[in-house]
C-alpha cells in the first residue's frame, strides 16, 4: 500500500465522520478531496481503499441500498459506516 491508498481511507473515514449517522459517500469524494483536476485517475484505487475498509469491518459498500462486494460490483457504489 502506498500514500495515495493511506490517504484515500483516511479520506473516506473522515468524509463519513463529517456526515451524519447512516449516510453514505461515493468513492469518487474522496478522490476529489485528494486531487480536484485528476480524480477521475483516483477511481480504481478510490474503489480499492473503499474494498479494503469493508475487509476490515470498517465501512460497508453498497449498491442499491445493498452491501455488495466492490470487487465484484459494476457500477456505482456508496460506502457507509456498518449498521
Amino acid at each position: 500500500m502506498d500514500d495515495v491508498d493511506r490517504v484515500l481511507e483516511q479520506t473516506i473515514g473522515a468524509l463519513l465522520d463529517q456526515r451524519r449517522p447512516g449516510a453514505s459517500i461515493c468513492p469518487s469524494e474522496a478522490a476529489r478531496a485528494i486531487d480536484p483536476g485528476g480524480w477521475r485517475d483516483l477511481m480504481p484505487a478510490a474503489r480499492a481503499a473503499a474494498g479494503r475498509l469493508a475487509g476490515a469491518g470498517a465501512v460497508e459498500v453498497t449498491q442499491s441500498g445493498e452491501v455488495v462486494d466492490v470487487g465484484t460490483a459494476r457500477g456505482p457504489v456508496r460506502v457507509r459506516r456498518p449498521r
